[in-house]
């Protein structure tokens, strides 16, 4: 076995003893590394088992860092990697001078390990890595902590923390990548084998809204769904009533892959970035109770309803809906929260009121990156939980310059990128809104006849348009609409209210 590498500072100068008694106690194998680093330059195809798992700021000698960084530069332009051809490029590196020179690339190749040990050794080097840098944040947390400061309070520092450690853990995703086709298609049997059992014939979460459902085959787990509309068209009423229904049905069991989860209904995680949480609990409370939103909020309510509406409070304490009205959340810290909450208590659909109100990581040259930022980032989000996510958005005032007030997917704010990352878009559309702002003068009676079958015809419908689907067919769902309740429903057509219907 060659030689232990002496310690350095980083700098390829030797380390003063302090540093050297700090560093010397961090986690770390100079052994593995060395072998690791012989076995890519005996065996260039080595460095394709292990790149996925890490990079050359995982290595704790700085020199074993830029040998690895060169090598993956070479082998990345189809060039070979060895100490040979290493040697010309770091000649004058100080750091391997101190270990011997050149020499020290072919103490390498001689130490190299077998290649199916590779990824082994590799994963060593990355969780030693990721100790030390967890010690890092710890001396980072103390240091702040110690730091009595006006500008840094406690509150700040614990989700600085948070985020942190959320973005350390989002590192190392070793085991994805390509998978066999066999591991596909089972995955395929079971979901066709879910819609199969399961009444309604889906194999997604059911919104609570049957013409919805067959139409999407309800919620599907890794999708970004988009919800859009005009203001007063009822997106935000829609999402309430979509995440009321599931969180209502949630039953918890065995799942068909044998984890436990949710068999019924759903955890429903609800990011409301424009109404606060108690506006947003008073309209669900408004559906369950029946009781006009409006008059709850001036408590203008009989006993009976005010009896109606405590009854509907008291069955929904239990209701696993999670509501946070934090208002410009960034879309790093929205899925550091969605993350945590499907960790704490589950989580199995995720809805964002709405899109344009989420902010992104970072400030963007143009309104359009920003919001495709924020749209990748929540699709990111449906992938890595693998659950849907239903994504509120305006539209533009086009709408509202057509003689055809249906929207459509040009109708988008910032489109491209909505529509392009969506799995699903769908409009919310209520004519009789329009319509109601056509009413003719008293004194044209034939316009007013006419306007008044018109609304008597519209009245308490809206429609969902669906104006892309990835895995299904677009069309419309007509729904019903209780505006004093603020509540979408099941539009019973006119057969089904025959004696003969069903």
């Amino acid at each position: 076995m060659n030689e232990i590498v002496p310690v350095n500072n980083g700098a390829g100068l030797p380390a003063t003893s302090a540093e050297a008694s700090e560093l010397s106690a961090q986690p770390h194998n100079i052994e593995a590394e060395q072998q690791l680093l012989g076995a890519i330059l005996t065996n260039n195809e080595v460095f394709d088992r292990v790149a996925s798992v890490i990079n050359a700021t995982h290595f704790y000698e700085p020199t074993h860092a830029r040998i690895y960084e060169l090598a993956s530069h070479r082998i990345a332009k189809n060039m070979n990697a060895s100490p040979v051809t290493l040697k010309a490029f770091m000649e004058d590196d100080e750091g391997l001078k101190e270990l011997g020179g050149p020499a020290y690339l072919a103490r390498l190749a001689g130490a190299a390990i077998s290649s199916f040990a590779a990824r082994d050794y590799a994963q060593i080097i990355y969780d030693l890595a990721i100790r030390r840098e967890l010690m890092g944040l710890g001396r980072e947390i103390m240091d702040k902590a110690a730091n009595v400061n006006v500008a840094s309070e406690p509150k700040e520092q614990i989700v600085e923390a948070e985020q942190a450690l959320y973005a350390m853990a989002e590192q190392g995703q070793t085991e994805s990548g390509f998978q066999s086709f066999l591991k596909a298609v089972t995955e395929a049997v079971t979901v066709a084998n879910t819609a199969y059992q399961r009444e309604g014939g889906m194999s997604g979460i059911s919104m609570g809204l049957i013409d919805m459902d067959k139409m999407l085959g309800g919620l599907h787990r890794s999708d970004l769904l988009i919800l859009a509309g005009r203001p007063s068209m009822g997106k935000t009423s829609l999402a309430t009533n979509i995440a009321y229904n599931i969180a209502k049905a949630y039953k918890k069991g065995k799942k068909p892959d044998g984890t436990e989860g949710a068999i019924q209904g759903g955890v429903v995680g609800f990011y409301s970035l424009e109404m606060s949480a108690e506006q947003l609990a008073t309209r669900i409370l408004s559906e369950a109770a029946e009781v006009p939103s409006g008059q709850i909020r001036n408590g203008d309510m009989t006993e009976e309803e005010f009896r109606r509406f405590v009854e509907a409070a008291k069955k929904l304490e239990s209701c696993p809906l999670y509501i946070d009205d934090t208002p410009a959340l960034p879309i790093s810290q929205l899925a550091a929260r969605a993350r945590r909450l499907k960790r704490t208590h589950g989580l199995d659909v995720l809805i964002v009121d709405y899109l344009q109100l989420v902010r992104p990581a970072t400030a963007k040259d143009s309104r359009v990156n920003e919001v495709s930022e924020i749209t990748q980032g929540l699709k990111a989000i449906a992938k890595e939980l693998d659950i849907p996510v239903i994504a509120l958005s305006q539209l533009s005032r086009g709408v509202e310059n057509r003689e055809d007030k249906r929207p459509q997917l040009s109708d988008l704010r910032e489109s491209g990128s909505i529509e392009q990352d969506a799995d699903v878009v769908m409009f919310v559309f209520r004519e009789e809104y329009y319509k109601e702002r056509e009413k003719p003068g008293d004194h044209e009676l034939d316009k007013m006849a006419a306007w008044q079958e018109e609304m008597d015809a519209l009245h308490a419908k809206a429609e969902v348009i669906i104006g892309k689907a990835r895995h299904g067919p677009i069309g419309h769902v007509e729904l019903s609409f209780e505006g004093q309740f603020t509540r979408f429903g099941n539009l019973v057509k006119a057969w089904q209210s025959e004696p003969n219907g069903y």
